[in-house]
């Protein structure tokens, strides 16, 4: 290991949507610690935390890091769960021995892999036909990763042209070819707000929904809501929306304050929406600031995350109903 920086589905189903303004307000419609009409108290909210290899993306690209010492890296920072980014191997042999050996280094250090984010593989949503289908061929190398990784999903992202309904109808059927062709291997494919158009969650949460497949979800990214230079949608309503299709979650950061609180997303709130959704799955660090280093920065998001997941039954939901 090279030396690491630091230290070692109807559309009518869809949700009521908090804005950002209602969540300042609270909303009452939300029952904080019992199950709806039972009068039984809610299971605990103890959702895993993994590390989404993206919060060391410099100390790869410097050279620091080798991408297949990422799992021994994830356990020196005390995770068990790891998330690929696949451009961090996209130059790995297309024999896929890579794919083999880093099995192995997951399995000498105790590590779950969890899934792997797939970029640049062209557009699952492109007006044209035949490169539509293109970009669902070429996420099939990463199909295969994730299935010989043990890997329960490929996040992939939703980038079309046209006005928004013209995206939609493009995007459900790319997205709907790449699920059967998920399928057979059994696993999920995964759609994160990641810019543009999808950076609406709410009009995202509608795409999936119209997607109509066993395999179809969401991965909602806490911080990705950008959809131009000057445009931004609200993220609590993106994530809320996101949420009942989530089969991943990422838990963007950028910095923290002396009570260690993320300076520019109230964590508590979207722990509080995750929980409320009844969310099943994992959690992910992505840690993308520039003052911490990625190892502080890391560790920083995964003390926040298990401060606020020991206390989010029932206090942070609570917060969502003062």
């Amino acid at each position: 290991m090279r030396q690491f920086v630091g230290s070692a589905f109807a559309l009518a189903s869809l949700p009521a949507i908090l804005t950002e303004h209602e969540a300042s307000l609270g909303n009452p419609s939300i029952d904080s610690d019992r199950s709806a009409g039972s009068g039984q108290t809610r299971p605990p909210f103890v959702p895993a935390i993994t590390l989404a290899q993206w919060s060391l993306h410099r100390a790869i690209f410097n050279g620091d890091l080798d991408p297949l010492d990422f799992p021994s890296a994830a356990r020196s920072l005390g995770v068990s769960g790891v998330e690929y980014v696949n451009q961090f191997y996209q130059s790995m042999p297309a024999n896929g021995k890579w794919v083999t050996e880093l099995s192995k280094r997951c399995s000498a250090e105790g590590i779950r892999s969890h899934l792997i984010m797939c970029d640049g593989e062209g557009d699952l949503g492109d007006p044209n036909s035949e490169e539509r289908r293109r970009s669902v061929d070429r996420h099939k190398r990463w199909l295969d990763a994730a299935k010989a990784l043990g890997c329960h999903s490929i996040r992939v992202n939703a980038r079309s042209s046209g006005t928004p309904d013209e995206q939609r109808k493009l995007l459900v059927d790319g997205l709907r070819a790449l699920c059967e062709l998920a399928a057979p291997l059994g696993l999920s494919v995964l759609v994160e707000n990641h810019g543009a158009q999808s950076s609406d969650g709410v009009w995202l949460a509608r795409v999936l929904t119209e997607v109509a497949h066993p395999g179809m979800g969401s991965l909602p990214d806490f911080g990705n809501f950008r959809r131009s230079e000057r445009e931004w949608s609200d993220r609590y309503a993106g994530v809320r929306a996101l949420a009942p299709l989530a089969r991943a979650m990422s838990a963007k950061s950028y910095d923290f304050d002396t009570d260690g609180n993320e300076t520019t997303i109230d964590y508590a709130l979207m722990i509080a929406i995750a929980r409320d959704a009844n969310y099943k799955g994992a959690i992910g660090i992505e840690y993308e600031g520039r003052r911490l280093s990625e190892e502080q920065g890391i560790l920083a998001t995964k003390r926040l995350l298990e401060r606020l997941l020991a206390t989010s039954s029932p206090d942070a939901a609570r917060m969502l109903d003062e």
